[in-house]
């Protein structure tokens, strides 16, 4: 069972990312605020939890939260400020969607700037410790999914439906089949030097 608050602050934010080792598409973010009632024993870290029951629990927790947002940063602007940096602005830009003050916010990981000097702490695998955490995970993460299946649609050939711009084989090998496009993250490592050798 994951705890609902790390802090004694009356509103607590918890805010997570999805996307970050992604060869194409964006980073996503979410903040979630729960209702200090709010009780779930299936939400966990999205990772851990299959594509079928992250769709059940999104609904849950848009439905019961007390306020939640999400936020994309794409691939130029990664590519201009790096991934860390750009995972840390997505999350500040889902914060500053919120309506509701808040008092205390909580991060997954362990990077994380200041956001208009509210008080916050990171947690390494917070999200598996913490609700309103793996709350904005599962939001987080299928809010990606949702926008890697409709760019799936413009480049089919990259199997977006399917890996979602994480680096597989298959995707290494249609970006050196295909080349890149807007999407794709070009300060990344995109290619695999083994796919290049002539034997």
């Amino acid at each position: 069972m994951l705890k609902l608050k790390f802090s004694k602050y009356k509103t607590e934010c918890g805010t997570d990312e999805a996307g970050r080792g992604c060869l194409a598409g964006p980073v996503t973010a979410a903040a979630v605020i729960l209702k200090d009632d709010f009780l779930n024993n299936d939400i966990n870290d999205s990772k851990k939890i299959s594509k079928k029951n992250r769709y059940r629990l999104k609904e849950i927790i848009e439905k019961n939260a007390l306020e939640f947002s999400y936020s994309h940063t794409y691939p130029k602007k990664i590519d201009e400020i790096n991934i860390l940096n750009a995972s840390i602005l997505t999350m500040h830009k889902s914060i500053n969607k919120l309506l509701t003050k808040i008092d205390f916010i909580i991060v997954d990981g362990n990077k994380f700037k200041s956001y208009k000097n509210i008080p916050h702490q990171t947690i390494i695998k917070g999200d598996e410790k913490f609700l309103s955490i793996a709350a904005a995970s599962i939001i987080a993460k299928t809010e990606r999914d949702n926008y890697m299946n409709k760019i799936h649609e413009e480049y089919p050939q990259y199997g977006w439906d399917k890996n979602k711009g994480y680096p597989t084989k298959f995707h290494k090998q249609a970006i050196l089949k295909y080349g890149t496009t807007k999407y794709h993250r070009k300060s990344f490592k995109l290619f695999d030097e083994q796919f290049k050798l002539k034997l």
